[in-house]
């Protein structure tokens, strides 16, 4: 009995001694297990650090910033050369204006100036009539440039102060302006009579003709001598005709 109680305890020891022995054992891999934790803790937090933090990822986010502003820059170097067509722009704008300026040049060359005494020089001629009743008065440019014969002749038979005015007849007024080159005539057409024998004429060796400025008479007069024998000439009747190329069938007869 006391030997089966002896070999009972042993036994209870025995158990014992190995289960302190497994627990020393299982203790040890616990404390593996979390050094091998806290190791793997501490990579992933190192790694953390690497994706996140100023040395890793701050760089790459100022990488990206910098290539922003290379692509900003490279906005604002656009815009400059934009500016640069708008300049070049400008200067075709420049030329077409030169090019109305040269435009302009051509109209004021084509206006001749208005003929002056000095510029013409009269003769009249009788018509082949008996007796005379009209004159054909001929201008010719001698100023060696084209000027341009306005209006009609102011006509006066005797002194300019006294004489009476010749007026003009509407209908012989031509469309436009004669314009005269360097050495052509122009004519008018003016009454001097009406043919009849009881008539108050006067005898006329010479008379004076003004031309007409932009402005109205111009100065000047230009001495006229009357063909062979003189002219009979009734102040009361007379009128002229308006200058013109040539004289006219039914503009100029009156």
């Amino acid at each position: 009995m006391r030997n089966h109680r002896k070999h009972t305890v042993l036994a209870a020891a025995a158990i014992a001694a190995l289960s302190l022995g497994l627990t020393a054992c299982g203790g040890g891999d616990d404390a593996t297990g979390a050094k091998d934790a806290g190791s793997a803790s501490s990579a992933q937090s190192t790694a953390g650090t690497g994706d996140n933090g100023t040395a890793g990822g701050g760089t790459a986010d100022q990488t990206a910033a910098k290539s922003g502003s290379g692509s900003t820059g490279g906005s604002a170097t656009g815009g400059s050369t934009a500016g640069s067509t708008t300049g070049g722009s400008t200067s075709g704008s420049s030329t077409g204006s030169t090019g109305s300026t040269g435009s302009t040049g051509g109209k004021s060359s084509a206006a001749a100036p208005a003929c002056a005494y000095g510029d013409i020089k009269v003769t009249a001629a009788k018509a082949d009539e008996v007796p005379t009743e009209r004159i054909t008065l001929t201008a010719t440019n001698t100023s060696g440039r084209s000027c341009t014969l306005l209006e009609y002749p102011l006509i006066a038979f005797g002194p300019i102060q006294t004489a009476k005015d010749v007026p003009a007849v509407a209908k012989s007024k031509p469309a436009a302006p004669i314009v005269l080159k360097p050495g052509a005539p122009a004519y008018a057409n003016v009454r001097i009579a009406l043919g009849g024998v009881h008539e108050d004429n006067k005898v006329v060796n010479e008379f004076n003709v003004n031309l007409f400025a932009a402005e109205g008479p111009a100065e000047g007069s230009i001495v006229v001598k009357a063909p062979a024998g003189g002219l009979a000439v009734d102040e009361a009747a007379a009128k002229t005709g308006y200058w013109t190329y040539e004289l006219r069938n039914g503009a100029d007869e009156f």
